[in-house]
This record gives structure tokens, C-alpha cells and sequence, in this order.
């Protein structure tokens, strides 16, 4: 029996001032900055007339932010999901890596090497854990909707994790794929089948 195919557009959160100065944001609850905000603003009008049936969202500000836009475009309230987040970072949250570095070697060796099981002191997650909370969610909205068209806003790290199931990549390969900020990423899921339709379209902020 052929499973239906889900289609779920990924849309990143808009720019915050931690994104520019590189800083771990993780749970920390930030807000947009002024070319977030226009961002959020310009993506909006990209999701008039998608025939999505419901529209899921970090309860971060950052995502929310960015979502109110998407939600007025699709006429859909925005659903709230603390698994959506970005990847709790503990004690290294609101550092830059230079600080990290600065403060404990350990945490360094950990994220340069991107060691799948290392979590943070204080709270933090390791990509494995972060990764199973990712697609676990992802397989309960796909579950949801199947033969369905979706939006979720989220956050680069969460993206990070689609793209790698998408492609097979371990979770200690570089990064070498881009995922800008309100980048706009189709992925359509079919049982075990996850395929990219496109990936970090960014024309609508031109």
C-alpha cells in the first residue's frame, strides 16, 4: 500500500542580533531585529493562496514573530509546538565560540568536533537527543496529515536536522548547505521517502 505524500514547507525564523554576531540563541527567547522583522513581513505575502491545511510554530518569539505574517497570509491560527525548538545549548547559551572556547575547552572540543552525544552542563541537549525530539515531532505531524500540505516554522538547527534525514548525512559532517534566515524549504514525506523539493529559497526577500 503506497503511503500518501505530506508536504511540509520549512520556513526559518527571521534574523536576530545573536544570528549576526553568531552567538548560541538555543532556548534563550529573543526577538526579531529590525531586518527580522522585514523579513517576516516580506515572506508573508509568498503564502497567499497555499492550499495548507494547518500551520505549526516554535513557541519562541523569534519563530512566532515570523510566523504572524504566514498566518495572516494563510487565514490558519498558529500552532504552538515547545518541539519545534532550536537546540538547548546549556551553559553555553548567549556565547559566541571564541567565549566558549575562552571558558571551557571540554564544550569547544564538543561542538568543533560536533560530537553527537556530548550535551552541555545546564540543561543542554547532544545532536542525538535534539534530533530524535526533530523527527519524532515531525513523524507526529506527518502522522496528522497525510496527502496534506503543511507549514513549520523553526530554527536553523531543526532545519539542520531535516536536511541530514533528507540526505543521509551523520550528524558529525560539516555543514556545507545553506539555511538562511526566512529561507523557504519544501521537503515531501512519503513513509520512509523524505525528498527535497527546493531548499533555502530566499527571492522572496529580494
Amino acid at each position: 500500500m503506497m503511503s500518501e505524500t505530506t508536504r511540509i514547507c520549512f520556513v526559518r525564523h527571521g534574523e536576530t542580533d545573536w544570528n549576526i554576531e553568531q552567538r548560541m540563541q538555543g532556548h534563550i527567547d529573543l526577538a526579531l531585529n529590525a531586518n527580522g522583522e522585514a523579513q517576516a513581513i516580506a515572506a508573508g505575502p509568498h503564502f497567499a493562496g497555499l492550499p495548507a491545511v494547518a500551520l505549526y510554530c516554535s513557541d519562541l518569539l523569534r519563530a512566532r514573530q515570523t510566523a504572524q505574517p504566514i498566518a495572516q497570509a494563510l487565514h490558519l491560527p498558529m500552532i504552538l509546538l515547545p518541539a519545534l525548538r532550536e537546540r538547548n545549548f546549556g551553559r553555553c547559551e548567549g556565547m559566541t565560540f571564541e567565549e566558549i572556547a575562552a571558558s571551557n575547552e571540554d564544550d569547544a572540543r564538543a561542538i568543533e568536533s560536533r560530537d553527537p552525544d556530548y550535551a552541555a552542563p545546564g540543561g543542554g541537549e547532544s545532536r542525538r537527543q535534539h534530533e530524535k525530539r526533530i523527527l519524532d515531532c515531525i513523524g507526529s505531524l506527518v502522522g496528522n496529515h497525510p496527502g496534506q500540505t503543511i507549514v513549520v516554522v523553526t530554527h536553523g538547527g531543526v532545519l539542520d536536522v531535516i536536511y541530514r534525514r533528507v540526505l543521509g548525512l551523520p550528524s558529525d559532517a560539516p555543514r556545507d548547505y545553506p539555511i538562511p534566515n526566512t529561507g523557504i524549504n519544501w521537503v515531501a514525506i512519503s513513509g520512509e521517502q523524505w525528498v527535497i523539493e527546493s531548499w533555502g529559497e530566499t527571492a522572496h526577500l529580494e
